[in-house]
């Protein structure tokens, strides 16, 4: 009887850990799956449609008082990997972002959120564009609980400063990975 007692009482216990777990999810991608045409660039080659993912997450840590995304290429042949999106200032209680959130005119941001410079030089969603014949690129979303409402960014701070501001306030993160080559 005590090992049957035991066990559910693991049972439980990893069930609870497994239910806290902060997850980053999309209707528009999957971890380890090749991009949709959407989430392409449009331009430097490419035909795509440019529109930032649909994103939700869930479960974010207690103490969480805002959340940013970014979405980075490490497979970029640049010494430094590419920016593709950064937005910051999200507000602790949102946690949906509708596809196009990322668009660069920003009329379709949460209240408060500001999107950094990309490395295609502008605010907003620069969709996947790797150099034609590389091997498929790792795109890296992530979602950030961060311990700070506000962080002093702006439509000009390159992904470099917002992921050094990201990293010294992070409480935790959630990532998909999906990937595109060409």
């Amino acid at each position: 009887m005590n090992n049957t007692i035991l066990a559910l009482a693991l049972t439980v216990s990893s069930l609870s850990v497994y239910a806290q777990t902060f997850t980053l999810r999309s209707a528009d991608m999957q971890d380890g799956h090749t991009l949709k045409l959407s989430q392409i660039y449009k331009g430097l080659g490419c035909d795509g449609k440019n529109t930032s993912p649909q994103l939700s997450w869930t479960n974010p840590p207690a103490g969480t008082k805002s959340f940013a995304i970014t979405a980075y290429d490490p497979d970029a042949p640049t010494g430094s990997g590419w920016w593709h999106w950064t937005m910051v200032n999200i507000p602790a209680n949102i946690k949906n972002l509708p596809a196009n959130a990322g668009a660069p005119h920003g009329k379709n941001l949460p209240t408060g959120a500001v999107q950094g410079r990309n490395d295609f030089g502008y605010a907003g969603f620069g969709g996947a564009c790797p150099p034609t014949g590389d091997k498929p690129h790792a795109y890296r979303f992530t979602i950030w609980a961060l311990k700070t409402d506000k962080l002093p960014i702006d439509n000009q701070s390159s992904g470099a400063l917002v992921g050094f501001m990201l990293n010294e306030n992070a409480l935790a993160r959630a990532e998909i990975t999906p990937n595109y080559g060409r």
